[in-house]
């Protein structure tokens, strides 16, 4: 992925972390932003994915279709099973996301990238903006937004890298702290800084 003359930076962090914000943000600014989500929620839309996935978890396939609310809640309690799903449809996302990515025509593309140090994706990327917050704040969103509980939320982080224990090192730490306005603000500067600098 490197081998072209653009710069190719992910943003990641854990969920609920403000990485959508940050996302949204260098798109405002007129870079190409692409979301792995994004990807992700078309991938079963591949045959040989959805085929894989089923083989795996035959109970959370219905009609064709995957019941992502039963599929969530069997693999976020079971590391095992959430590695398994992941090797079935990382591969395909990832590929997906790198091939809009060297499609797009400019110097700096942006990609927010969730499972960026688990999946071992770190290298593929110029640069890394790690979004952090407070974990009371990044559960209190996620069963906002989900309509999860705050043990649902907590297993699923529970599966997550810990930007906490783990230290952060040759990367841009972005804090979402304080109100919007203010994130927002820091995130275009990391954008920027990420977008120029050499």
């Amino acid at each position: 992925m490197k081998q072209n003359k653009k710069k190719l930076i992910a943003i990641t962090g854990g969920i609920g972390s403000g990485k959508s914000i940050v996302l949204s943000v260098a798109e405002e600014l007129g870079y190409p932003a692409f979301s792995a989500d994004a990807f992700a929620k078309e991938i079963y839309n591949d045959k040989n994915v959805l085929e894989a996935v089923q083989k795996l978890f035959p109970r959370c396939v219905q009609n064709g279709a995957i019941d992502r609310r039963a599929l969530a809640r069997e693999v976020f309690s079971d590391e095992t099973k959430l590695a398994a799903l992941n090797g079935a449809t990382h591969p395909a996302i990832m590929e997906k996301l790198r091939s809009a990515m060297d499609a797009a025509d400019s110097a700096a593309v942006f990609a927010e990238v969730p499972l960026l140090f688990e999946g071992g994706y770190a290298p593929l990327f110029d640069r890394v903006i790690v979004v952090m917050r407070p974990l009371a704040e990044r559960v209190e969103a996620v069963a906002r937004r989900d309509g999860a509980t705050e043990s649902e939320v907590l297993a699923r982080i529970k599966n997550q890298y810990d930007y906490e224990k783990n230290r952060i090192i040759g990367h841009t730490v972005l804090y979402n702290e304080g109100d919007l306005a203010t994130f927002r603000e820091r995130a275009a500067r990391a954008i920027r800084e990420a977008a120029q600098d050499p």
